[in-house]
């Protein structure tokens, strides 16, 4: 093990010194491996500038554009399932340095992709790496950080993965006159370094440690994370409270108890709701959007670089607030926004978005869109599913969120330019104005308020029977 992971001198005193010693490790800790984050943001982000020039060299068809995006999510999900166990059996941090190496192997291989089918499996090997990145860095931060700042360190998962994707954009924009599309996707290979080097870092989750037995690493971790020992011993009491109720596997635990199939139910239902908002259908194909609304291709660049800027910039007003307002406040609001951006950008479109006005109406909605996705149902959605999972089937239950997050993401990026061809472009942003609308009762009537509550305050909570809406209370 790493100095980091057994620290020898961990903090034993309340100082100011010592406080402020503690925050900067935990949150050190928690972007270290929120870089996994900006990964997944680069490599989501970059290809929507680089489709149209991938087309025009290999000759591919609307259909074999959406295969090259789609493959990605096809193995995100299949990454996603494989995380759970390399997570379980080999450690958080380790999960994370595998996706590190798939990060990197896979910005080579497409940069230098000589056919379409090279790419694909250069887009596979990126999706394998975020299906486990996706998975492992939320859970890992979620055991990691003290519960008072939880919420916003989750969330900085993803704030860097909108970093990643305004990054991408930018990078496209510059590129993009001159067509260097394998430029965009080999620039990726030096951020993915980086977060090889960074997971070096990373010490091993202390709820993980737990689960294997191993109580004197996981006490050494959590004083180097904890502003006290007493702060630590007792959460690793509360942990291994928690760890002596259930002695079953995992799958015997989601047979038989009823409670946990709850908590998986909803993590997967907050994950399909994620995907029908419409984001990553804006994420992927925004230059495609903006052109079916007759813009030029260099204003349709430039206008995806601005949609990634609000996007960054509103996820960061999330991590701020999330811990002061809670979580369903956001959350209903993101989703009124989405509903009625969604609804304005379908009228517009409906009006043919010909004029100088109404092009900027456009532009306005789907900002205001990006806005309200970035600061409710793009970082919450993951900080819910990392907390409400109890410890035993924490790896399962983010696991099967995670998968459904990915096939939903796959489907629907694999056959939105065929919607968009049947339904055209105003009834598909009605539809995901429909959809938006539906979450807000979702959002009423199932997601728990979690700010400020222990993990294994929600675990009780969810375990005794209550609503869901009430894990919090």
């Amino acid at each position: 093990m790493s100095s980091i992971q057994t620290p020898t001198s961990p903090p034993g005193t309340e100082t100011g010194d010592a406080s402020s010693e503690f925050l900067a490790r935990s949150v050190g800790v928690s972007l270290l491996a929120a870089l996994a984050g900006l990964m997944f943001g680069l490599d989501t982000g970059v290809i929507a500038g680089a489709l149209t020039f991938i087309g025009d060299e290999f000759h591919a068809s609307a259909q074999m554009q959406e295969w090259i995006v789609s493959s990605m999510m096809a193995a995100a999900a299949i990454g996603s399932i494989v995380a759970g166990n390399l997570s379980f059996r080999f450690g958080r941090r380790k999960a994370l340095m595998g996706a590190a190496v798939l990060f990197l192997a896979g910005s080579v291989t497409c940069a230098l992709a000589p056919s379409v089918f090279v790419l694909v499996v250069g887009r596979i090997f990126l999706g394998l790496a975020v299906g486990i990145a996706a998975f492992t860095a939320p859970l890992y931060i979620s055991e990691v950080a003290v519960e008072s700042a939880r919420g916003s360190l989750i969330s900085c998962y993803q704030l860097m993965m909108t970093l990643g994707i305004f990054l991408a954009y930018v990078v496209d924009s510059f590129l993009s006159y001159g067509g260097h599309w394998r430029w965009m996707l080999g620039l990726m290979t030096l951020p993915a370094l980086v977060f090889c080097i960074g997971c070096l870092f990373l010490p091993d989750s202390p709820r993980w440690l737990m689960m294997r037995g191993d109580t004197r690493h996981a006490r050494l971790v959590m004083r180097y994370l904890r502003s006290s020992p007493q702060e630590a011993d007792r959460e690793i009491a509360d942990i291994a409270t928690e760890l002596k109720k259930d002695h079953g596997n995992v799958w015997t635990f989601f047979r038989t108890n009823s409670n946990f199939r709850r908590s998986v139910g909803l993590g997967m239902l907050l994950q399909v709701m994620q995907q029908l908002t419409g984001i990553n259908v804006l994420m992927y194909y925004a230059p495609k959007v903006f052109q079916a609304a007759h813009f030029g291709v260099a204003a349709s660049t430039w206008s995806t670089a601005i949609i990634g800027l609000v996007n960054m910039a509103a996820t960061g007003l999330a991590i701020m607030f999330i811990d002061r307002w809670g979580r369903r406040p956001l959350l209903l609001l993101s989703c009124v926004v989405m509903t009625f951006s969604m609804a304005v950008a379908g009228l517009l479109v409906a009006m043919g978005a010909s004029t100088l006005p109404e092009e900027i109406g456009m532009v306005a909605a789907l900002l205001l869109f990006v806005a309200g996705f970035a600061m409710g149902a793009g970082p919450l959605v993951w900080t819910l599913c990392s907390e409400i999972q109890p410890l035993r089937g924490r790896d399962f239950g983010i696991a099967c969120s995670t998968f459904t997050n990915w096939a939903a993401n796959w489907l629907i990026s694999n056959t939105f330019l065929s919607v968009l061809e049947g339904l055209g472009e105003a009834r598909t942003f009605w539809l995901f104005a429909v959809m938006n609308g539906i979450f807000i009762l979702v959002t009423i009537g199932f997601v728990p308020e979690t700010k400020g509550v222990s993990l294994e305050a929600i675990e009780d909570h969810l375990m005794s029977g209550r609503p869901l809406r009430d894990l919090g209370r």
